[in-house]
């Protein structure tokens, strides 16, 4: 088995699905609800839904009111209870389960992923992005005709009522099919616990856009987070004996490293553009949403994503297309990742609801760890101890970024 290298690199300056792409969607309820950042620094169109269902967050703060009186942070895996007395409790069973679903579909995904591009192969990532956004759409579609027994006008009938939100979703859609795209390119040049660590600089990019656009005050402890957050990437990204190295694995390494900050800088983005245009404009709408599920979202956003991705392949891809078809060199493992990214997408956008953003802490920090053990063990990933020392540093800032009750004595 072919044996590779993660030998921490040097980073340069760093940056909100996995999974990240990801993935579409979540439903919030009325009475949780919650900072949209905060929920959303995960990689994938699924945390970009949630941030679509949530209402307009304020000024960053984490216990905004609304208008009956209750607080917007009463979030805790469907039981009612306060995150703070959920803290105090633990982790409810629910809670469990969810966080085991998402580090799980997290993980598999960068490893199911590494494993088809670690060779290299001429596939077309457009290809992979459009075969996910057909497979969301088509799952959405049938869910809203089949399972609620509704007529296929009344998804005409919410594109028409909800038309200006419908042209502002491309923005944040195509970014995310950016995403998806870059994620091909990233895990073809570096292995997937390089990859799983790097990724998380979107919260540091999310924290920048955050803070430049839309005045959002960071608290002290998520300050020291990020800090702790960069100084980890850099130590995982280290790399010792360089001069056993040559300039293609070099060169490799340093267009993967890029790919996955490209990944940061657009979630960012997104994250930003999502509070800063759409909420606002969803604020001013009169139709009631209540009465569309979370299916009509999912049709929405991989509605605009195919028509952005389409346009692109139309444009780059075209003689590719015309000569070998659109999903040339995709062999079974390939349309895994597909099927992985869309039908894992839409499980996990569909649990979104019983994880507050300290659980989806929890769950990146755990699928961190588990995507770099098991690279060891699929991949024979040789891992060093400064690699650790950066993970730690990693999982700290994460949990500490999205931590509630942290000045509680732990005995």
């Amino acid at each position: 088995m072919q044996r590779e290298n993660i030998r921490p690199r040097g980073s340069k300056d760093v940056s909100g699905g996995n999974n990240g792409d990801e993935e579409v969607a979540s439903l919030l309820s009325k009475d949780r609800r919650q900072s949209s950042f905060d929920a959303s620094l995960n990689n994938g169109p699924a945390q970009l839904d949630e941030a679509l269902q949530s209402p307009l967050s304020g000024d960053g703060g984490d216990d905004a009111e609304d208008p009956s009186g209750k607080s917007t942070a009463m979030v805790v895996a469907g039981n009612g209870a306060s995150p703070s007395s959920a803290a105090s409790e633990g982790i409810t069973s629910i809670g469990l389960k969810v966080l085991i679903l998402l580090a799980f579909q997290n993980s598999s995904k960068n490893l199911l992923m590494r494993y088809v591009m670690k060779d290299k192969p001429d596939i077309l990532a457009s290809a992979a992005v459009i075969g996910s956004d057909i497979l969301k759409m088509s799952a959405s579609i049938f869910y809203i005709l089949v399972v609620e027994g509704k007529p296929f006008s009344s998804i005409v009938q919410y594109f028409r009522e909800d038309w200006k939100n419908t042209l502002l979703i491309i923005v944040p859609a195509s970014a995310y099919s950016l995403q998806m795209s870059l994620e091909y390119v990233a895990l073809a040049n570096l292995d997937a616990a390089m990859f799983s660590v790097l990724v998380q600089t979107k919260l540091l990019c999310t924290a920048i856009f955050a803070a430049i656009v839309l005045r959002k005050k960071l608290k002290y402890i998520q300050v020291v987070s990020l800090v702790l957050l960069t100084v980890g990437v850099m130590l995982c990204n280290l790399r010792f004996n360089k001069s056993d190295e040559d300039d293609d694995e070099q060169k490799s390494a340093t267009k993967g490293i890029l790919a996955t900050l490209g990944i940061s800088l657009s979630s960012g983005f997104a994250s930003v553009y999502t509070e800063k245009v759409i909420k606002t404009q969803r604020a001013k709408t009169t139709f009631n949403r209540d009465k569309y599920s979370l299916a009509y979202t999912q049709v929405q956003l991989a509605g605009m994503s195919l028509i952005v991705i389409g346009l692109y392949a139309c444009v780059v891809d075209m003689p590719k297309i015309i000569e070998h078809g659109l999903f040339h060199n995709f062999n079974f493992a390939a349309r895994l990742t597909i099927v992985n990214s869309a039908v894992g997408g839409l499980i996990v956008a569909s649990v979104l609801k019983f994880a507050d953003s300290v659980l989806k802490g929890y769950a990146t920090a755990v699928s961190v760890v588990l995507t770099g053990t098991m690279s060891m063990v699929l991949f024979g990933t040789q891992l060093h101890t400064v690699y650790f020392l950066g993970i730690i540093n990693v999982i700290a800032s994460i949990l500490l970024y999205n931590g509630k009750n942290l000045d509680q004595l732990v005995c």
